[in-house]
């Protein structure tokens, strides 16, 4: 696919993936187990890289992308199952991030 999507369109092509399955979305107690499986992934993934554990010769080569994109799958599938809408989720933390922290960083374009 070349063109754009919106998270909605995410949000609907997880959901018509998970849909074709009779167990449907795992409840959020699994999800939340999921989703931290999939960080502590991201996590030793950073850490090769960047990190100060270098990987072993017989470990698989994973990447940061995929790490990201396992973690993006799973908060759909655990919004999707709650009937969060993300592009809704997103504005009200950028509004917050915007009110909040609005003077909390030196910004670029400024001196100060």
């Amino acid at each position: 696919m070349d063109r754009e999507r919106s998270l909605k369109d995410l949000q609907d092509e997880v959901d018509a993936y998970i849909s074709q399955f009779k167990e449907g979305y795992f409840r959020p107690m699994t999800m939340l187990a999921r989703m931290s499986e999939e960080v502590g992934e991201l996590a030793r993934e950073v850490n090769h890289r960047f990190g100060e554990k270098p990987k072993k010769p017989t470990e698989a080569d994973n990447s940061i992308e995929l790490e990201l994109g396992d973690i993006l799958f799973i908060t759909i599938c655990f919004a999707n199952s709650l009937g969060i809408d993300l592009t809704k989720a997103h504005d009200q933390v950028m509004h917050k991030f915007r009110t909040r922290d609005a003077d909390r960083w030196t910004k670029v374009d400024t001196d100060s």
